[in-house]
């Protein structure tokens, strides 16, 4: 039977407040509870509910990006998927081994060393002595600490548990593979190995959920993807329309074309020379739509605007009035914008709007794209500058 993940109305319900570990703290909240006055109203009113009837299917082969705010229901969600936590409703179901890294140091024994800690968890996963000596070397390479294996893992940094928990949690043959935020204290190296395995184990066919704050690396990754918002599913699709919602505010396609007033409607936004460009080289755009408007607005204008999947940030901005370029006026109309991505190697949105300066934000909201910068010449810092750099041997 093959590997599947599945989540069947899946709700949680927790209450807010202290959890008393020891009776001495109980007995007097007991007795300040039973002479309380609206005791049961106040009680209900700390309940809430972390998730929200939510369902899923990740099948072999597949990646399921989770994204969303904080406290949005995405980390309660894979602690129920690892049996962590049970649901108040509803089934969740994982067929297989399951290889987690949920949290830096989950599972790990404190006072253990890292050696230890390996195997500690292969027992843990129902695996022989045999098959864990077998993979305890690439374990330990990948983790790139062979130094320090023998250490207690209470002296590690943050970034030396993730490696390590990783590298346990992808090594150990695992059917499934859940991974939270943790891969964001790694450093980029290991980050980028760490990716690859993940992408190595889904086309072997385990069924993987990852839950990341790093956009580019859900839409790299990612099969398909899912936006959770107080515990809910705002968006279920591809990783880039759930990126898109998130960085947006969720609106669909068809409503971020046709939003405003509809006096201009914007039909497509296309990159006709292709979606991927090496940084420091130009790359062009071109949007096409409608104009309803039969007078020109003195306070609005079109704009282009880039932005990071990854920092979720604009790196850059440009308006018609910044370069002369007319607001549409009854009738079709199309834009051709060149732009030198003079930037990090990664994802980008380009997208396009109406920008109203009386108010200062959009007032139609555009179409928008995903294109990929490549690395060519490698640099440093946050702009590409096409170093060209030579030298000459003055005198011996």
């Amino acid at each position: 039977m093959q590997p599947t993940v599945l989540f069947d109305r899946v709700s949680k319900k927790f209450k807010r407040g202290s959890v008393h570990d020891s009776l001495r703290d109980m007995i007097p909240a007991i007795g300040r509870k039973l002479f309380r006055r609206g005791t049961t109203a106040m009680d209900d009113s700390r309940e809430f509910w972390a998730l929200r009837d939510l369902s899923f299917e990740v099948k072999p082969g597949e990646v399921l990006g989770i994204i969303g705010p904080n406290g949005a229901g995405k980390s309660t969600t894979l602690k129920i998927l690892n049996r962590i936590m049970e649901p108040t409703t509803g089934v969740a179901y994982a067929s297989g081994k399951i290889g987690a890294l949920i949290e830096v140091s989950a599972g790990f024994h404190q006072d253990l060393t890292g050696r230890q800690n390996v195997f500690l968890q292969g027992a843990i996963m129902g695996m022989r002595k045999a098959e864990i000596v077998r993979k305890f070397d690439p374990i330990v390479e990948f983790a790139g600490l062979a130094d320090f294996i023998d250490t207690p893992v209470k002296r590690y940094s943050s970034g030396m548990n993730a490696r390590l928990g990783f590298s346990i949690a992808a090594h150990l043959e695992p059917d499934i593979l859940i991974i939270d935020e943790v891969l964001a204290v790694g450093d980029h190296a290991f980050q980028k190995k760490a990716f690859a395995r993940i992408k190595e184990m889904a086309r072997e066919g385990a069924p993987v959920v990852l839950v990341s704050h790093q956009l580019d690396r859900i839409a790299e990754l990612c099969t398909k993807a899912i936006l959770l918002d107080r515990g809910a599913v705002r968006l279920e699709g591809t990783p880039l329309e759930c990126i898109n919602a998130y960085l947006h505010g969720g609106a669909s396609a068809e409503e971020i074309a046709q939003s405003g007033e509809q006096s201009i409607r914007f039909s497509s936004i296309r990159a006709p020379n292709g979606l991927a460009v090496h940084s420091g080289e130009q790359m062009l755009f071109v949007v096409e739509g409608e104009s309803l408007l039969t007078d020109n607005n003195p306070h609005w204008t079109p704009a282009f605007r880039v932005s990071s999947t990854q920092e979720g940030m604009v790196v850059h901005a440009v308006t018609g009035l910044d370069r002369d370029i007319p607001l549409p006026v009854n009738g079709v109309f199309r834009y051709a914008l060149s732009l030198q991505m003079n930037l990090l190697p990664g994802l980008y949105l380009v997208d396009v709007c109406i920008w109203d300066t009386s108010v200062n934000s959009d007032a139609i909201n555009g179409p928008r794209i995903q294109i990929e910068v490549l690395e060519r010449n490698k640099f440093w810092g946050s702009n590409q500058l096409n170093a060209d750099w030579s030298a000459a041997v003055i005198a011996r």
